[in-house]
């Protein structure tokens, strides 16, 4: 069973699909650039963009409550999570922060922590590139350079973190810039597609890696929601 975020994700797709059947019901398949549905293009790829960003978002979120549910105790967490929310907590000016640790107060800790760090990426504006994301994870699930893992069969890890930044990029320019932006064609639209959905699937089985080695529990099977 896919995880919530996994399913979230496929859902969203759903509004991809259905631009792509559009941009075919309006040209066909046959060869050849249309400038007058561009338009469905630069969608597709803004929207490609936002999914992933979401579903990045969202398996973290998911990664961290599986901690927070199932973790027997907080010296079980994955180490460089231990480390980073011990420095947060000396950072805190309050002199009685360390007891917010005391019992099972580490859970609490936890779940604030995924919204306070994405409350500082939306005001910093981050784009969901390839050191953002690594970042993210990092920071959340204390997982290091997640991109680590994306690689596959004729694509190394550094031409897919570049084919991801330059799609990112792109979507940055479409949606700043509109009609002044490169041209997209379909093509692009359905390479990016077809790239993220491996992306988002190397990145979600790092997340239950990491957090079944912490738990005991695949995020796939467990929980409330039975969900990965």
């Amino acid at each position: 069973m896919p995880s919530q975020a996994r399913k979230a994700f496929d859902q969203n797709c759903a509004d991809i699909d259905h631009l792509m059947e559009i941009h075919t019901r309006l040209t066909g398949d046959a060869p050849g650039r249309r400038y007058d549905v561009e338009v469905i293009n630069k969608g597709g790829i803004v929207l490609i963009t936002s999914f992933w960003e979401a579903y990045c978002e969202d398996i973290a979120a998911e990664g961290l409550e599986h901690l927070v549910n199932h973790a027997a105790d907080a010296a079980v967490l994955p180490v460089d999570l231990q480390r980073a929310v011990a420095k947060a907590l000396k950072a805190d000016l309050h002199d009685l922060a360390i007891w917010k640790l005391a019992d099972d107060g580490w859970r609490d800790v936890l779940r604030n922590r995924l919204a306070d760090l994405q409350q500082e990426r939306n005001k910093r504006l981050n784009t969901p590139k390839t050191e953002q994301i690594d970042d993210l994870f990092d920071r959340a699930l204390g997982i290091p350079k997640i991109s680590s893992g994306w690689y596959w069969k004729n694509m190394p890890r550094e031409r897919a973190t570049k084919k991801l930044d330059d799609f990112v990029t792109l979507r940055g320019e479409v949606a700043h810039r509109g009609r002044a932006a490169s041209t997209v064609r379909k093509a692009d639209v359905t390479n990016y597609y077809s790239h993220v959905k491996i992306l988002v699937g190397k990145t979600g089985g790092r997340v239950n890696t990491t957090v079944e080695n912490a738990t005991g529990k695949s995020l796939w099977l467990s929980g409330r929601r039975k969900a990965s």
